[in-house]
């Protein structure tokens, strides 16, 4: 498994964002916001990009140009991120990234969610995607349709396409409150491609009540109720090899960084040990 960042979760600067990626011992990125707020890729310098990756001799493992975030009663928005997406392809190509990570057509949660309808546009999508060789992942996302790993395995299994796998991130599941372990079952029995992990975790907040009171506080992982090292043992067992994608959500990221690395390196090392014979 490769840990990476996600860059703009510390800052959208980038020369600030691949210090602290270096600095942390993490060997990769995902590329979403650098430069200004509103700098997402990929609408980016990308000629500075592409050098300060080369420099500091960092892959850049996925994107996230913010494709297929709306909800799937809207055709015309899904034509529009279709249409959006060949431009996408090339920076992916130039950049070396070889994953897309989009969103589930699930909009809103209180919206009503018509998977097959989503599953026909992302299979339209992933066509799309491994005629250059690239693949899609799609993330849940709580306070949407598709928040559990549940849903997201019942959208693949729908889509069913090779080139369009899960991005999933079990604090997303334990935030809507759905079960992390369930939904990462549900994945790994869909046979869906597994892209990419997000790695944060979660505990209640003194005086709340989990999950009914919906009000988290970002701890390392491993300290919380996601669960990462029943997670990761689990990925150990799937075979899964790809990014664990850091999210430094927990201030001050640059003094909290290096711990948050610390211990998901030393929770992937006791998963692979104890799957040893």
């Amino acid at each position: 498994m490769l840990p990476v960042l996600l860059t703009d979760t510390v800052t959208p600067d980038l020369d600030r964002a691949l210090h602290y990626t270096l600095l942390w011992g993490l060997e990769g990125v995902v590329l979403r916001t650098i430069g200004g707020a509103s700098d997402r890729v990929p609408h980016v310098n990308e000629e500075r990009l592409r050098r300060r990756l080369d420099e500091a001799e960092l892959p850049a493992v996925a994107a996230d140009p913010g494709l297929f975030e709306g909800a799937s009663s809207s055709r015309a928005a899904a034509l529009n991120d279709l249409a959006a997406l060949p431009e996408t392809f090339a920076f992916c190509r130039r950049m070396g990234a070889p994953c897309i990570v989009v969103g589930a057509l699930a909009g809103e949660d209180d919206d009503a969610w018509d998977a097959g309808a989503a599953a026909r546009v992302l299979r339209e999508a992933g066509d799309a995607a491994a005629s250059v060789g690239l693949t899609l992942a799609v993330r849940n996302a709580a306070g949407t349709a598709c928040a559990s790993g549940e849903r997201l395995a019942e959208l693949l299994a729908a889509t069913n396409h090779p080139a369009v796998g899960a991005a999933w991130s079990p604090a997303e599941a334990v935030a809507a409150g759905a079960d992390p372990a369930a939904g990462l079952a549900a994945l790994v029995e869909s046979g869906a491609p597994l892209g990419l992990v997000y790695v944060r975790d979660l505990a209640a907040r003194e005086g709340n009540a989990a999950p009914e009171s919906g009000t988290w506080e970002e701890v390392l992982p491993g300290e919380g109720v996601v669960g990462w090292a029943d997670q990761l043992a689990a990925l150990v067992a799937a075979s899964y090899e790809g990014p664990l994608v850091l999210e430094m959500r927990r201030r001050p990221a640059a003094q909290i960084g290096l711990k948050a690395t610390a211990a998901l390196v030393a929770l992937v090392r006791a998963a692979r040990r104890s799957r040893r014979p």
